[in-house]
């Protein structure tokens, strides 16, 4: 019985937390039909119903709720220390996942991953490019990459990446057409170059700041892009007004392609920090991996 229920018990707490029997069955490797006869099964032993099932959606009830509560903590809790025996071996080893931007993947982690990946190979690790400030203890991902006024309190935050700053960026063709913005305010008259995030608020909303005095412009433009490459290239085409990292902008300022403007408004901030939780930090193979991204001056 103990078996039974200690089996059909993590099967819930998947289909829980992934919202779907299709993901949790993909994840776990069985079959969507097994697992839905295994969250049944419990449930009959229980008397009580732990999913309201739905043709979207899959949610707890409230008893589901109270096992997702008190159990499933215990449950992440016995992954991470098999985790850690395993990386006891002579060799590092283990699977690691980071969530992040596209932009800090291609410029800081993953030129920094590379050598240490040829070195290490029983290391394993999976970046998943968001734009969402995800919660990485709920979707069981080892840590994540953010801004330093992004990372979550009660985190453990290590400077990955340079002080940076972003810049209002467009095509001289496209000033010389529609002037050239003095203000921040100026650019809601202008055709700008919005970025879609995947969080509540949808698009995000250009911030500045000078002598202390800070301003968040939402912007409107006949483009919008969901990750931050395309709207430097459309900049470039002339479509219109795009806020990017400056490293980013660096190539096409040189060749005249681009032109910055407000730069009086766009002091330098604290870069890209690795977050992640205090559990995280008995892990060697974990260690290797903060260690490999570290900033150094």
């Amino acid at each position: 019985m103990l078996k039974e229920n200690i089996d059909d018990l993590m099967g819930f707490v998947v289909v829980a937390r992934e919202g779907s029997f299709t993901r949790a069955a993909a994840q776990i490797g069985v079959s969507q039909s097994a697992l839905s006869h295994s969250v049944k099964a419990l449930e009959d032993r229980l008397g009580v119903r732990l999913l309201n099932r739905t043709t979207r959606k899959v949610v707890p009830t409230e008893a589901g709720e109270r096992i997702m509560k008190r159990m499933a903590p215990h449950f992440v809790e016995l992954e991470d220390e098999l985790a850690s025996i395993v990386e006891l071996r002579d060799t590092p080893a283990g699977q690691f996942r980071i969530t992040t931007t596209d932009y800090a993947a291609e410029t800081v982690l993953w030129p920094r991953l590379r050598p240490l990946l040829r070195k290490n190979p029983d290391i394993s690790v999976e970046l998943i490019t968001d734009y969402a400030l995800t919660d990485i203890i709920g979707e069981k991902i080892d840590a994540g990459v953010r801004l330093g006024e992004q990372v979550s309190e009660g985190m453990i935050a290590v400077k990955i990446g340079p002080d940076f700053r972003m810049v209002a960026v467009g095509a001289p063709s496209y000033f010389r057409k529609h002037g050239v913005p003095e203000t921040p305010q100026d650019l809601t008259r202008h055709r700008c170059i919005n970025l879609r995030l995947s969080t509540p608020g949808g698009l995000y909303a250009w911030e500045f700041e000078q002598d202390g005095r800070e301003l968040r412009v939402r912007v409107e433009g006949q483009v919008t892009f969901n990750t931050i490459y395309p709207c430097v290239q459309a900049a470039v085409e002339g479509f219109g007004i795009a806020y990017v990292p400056e490293s980013m902008t660096a190539a096409h300022v040189k060749s005249g392609r681009l032109q910055t403007v407000l730069e009086e408004w766009s002091p330098p901030f604290p870069g890209y920090f690795l977050y992640y939780p205090h559990r995280r930090q008995s892990s060697p193979a974990f260690s290797l991996i903060v260690d490999a991204l570290r900033h150094r001056e």
